[in-house]
C-alpha cells in the first residue's frame, strides 16, 4: 500500500476540480437557449395589473358604501339590527251617506201612472185621479175647500177595487219638515206608496199605492192605515186603521 503525502493530496484536488469546470463549460457552449416567451410574459403581467387594479377599486367601492349603510340604517341597537317601521294601515272607507227619498215633483196637470187605468194628478185645487173600473171617469179630492186642516198633520184616503187589486190614493199635508215615505198597513201586511207634490212647497201632497184586494175589505175594521214619515224617519202625518 503506497503512502502518499497530505501536501501532495491537496495538490490533486485542485486539478481534479478544474478539470470538471472545463468539461462543463465544454458542454454548455453546445447547449442553444429557448427564446424567452416576451408575449405570453407581457399579458400576464397585465393581468396582474387588472386584478390588482379591479382589487383596489372593489376596496375602494366597500369604503365608501360603509357610511351609506349607516345613514341608511338609522337608529339601529348596538345589535346591528334594522328598525322596521310597518306600513300604516290604510283607513276603511267611509260609507257614503244615505240619501232619504222626497216626494217626486209634479208640474200642474201633469198625469202619473200608477198602473194600467190608474192615474193620477194635481192642479192648485187638489188631487185627481181615475181607476181602471171607470177609466174615463175623473175623480177629485179638494185641498182647499176646507174639508182639510192644513196647519194640523193629516192623511186622507180613497179606494177602490178592481179584479183582485186594491187602488188606494189619498191626501197629506200639515206635517212638519219634508214627507219622505207613505206606508199602507193591510190585513195582508205593508204596502209602500209613493208621494207627488206641486212645485213651490204649497203644504200638501198626494199618495198612492196598489194593493192584492183583501177578501173582507168590506167587513167593520178593514182601513188601512196610512203613515207618512218625514225624511228623518218620525211621523209626518198619520191616518189610523178603522
Amino acid at each position: 500500500m503506497t503512502d502518499r503525502a497530505p501536501e501532495a493530496e491537496a495538490d490533486r484536488e485542485p486539478a481534479e476540480t478544474g478539470r470538471l469546470r472545463d468539461a462543463l463549460a465544454e458542454a454548455a457552449h453546445h447547449i442553444t437557449p429557448s427564446r424567452v416567451p416576451l408575449a405570453a410574459v407581457q399579458r400576464r403581467g397585465r393581468r396582474l395589473r387588472h386584478r390588482r387594479r379591479a382589487t383596489v377599486l372593489g376596496a375602494g367601492c366597500v369604503l365608501l358604501l360603509l357610511p351609506l349603510a349607516f345613514v341608511a340604517r338609522p337608529g339601529t341597537g348596538s345589535d346591528d339590527t334594522a328598525r322596521v317601521v310597518p306600513p300604516a294601515a290604510s283607513a276603511p272607507p267611509s260609507p257614503a251617506p244615505s240619501v232619504s227619498p222626497t216626494p217626486r215633483i209634479v208640474a200642474p196637470g201633469e198625469r202619473v201612472t200608477a198602473a194600467p187605468g190608474f192615474q193620477l194628478w194635481l192642479t192648485a185645487e187638489g188631487k185627481h185621479w181615475t181607476t181602471p173600473s171607470m177609466p174615463e171617469l175623473e175623480q177629485f179630492r179638494s185641498a182647499v175647500d176646507g174639508n182639510i186642516d192644513r196647519g194640523t198633520p193629516g192623511v186622507t184616503m180613497q179606494s177602490e177595487a178592481s179584479d183582485g187589486h186594491t187602488y188606494l190614493s189619498g191626501l197629506y199635508y200639515g206635517g212638519t219638515g219634508t214627507a219622505s215615505t207613505v206606508e199602507i198597513e193591510t190585513a195582508s201586511g205593508t204596502v209602500h206608496g209613493k208621494l207627488i207634490e206641486l212645485p213651490g212647497n204649497p203644504g200638501w201632497g198626494a199618495w198612492y199605492a196598489t194593493a192584492e184586494t183583501e177578501p173582507d175589505a168590506d167587513s167593520p175594521g178593514s182601513s188601512p192605515g196610512v203613515t207618512v214619515r218625514d225624511t228623518e224617519g218620525g211621523i209626518y202625518a198619520r191616518l189610523a186603521a178603522r
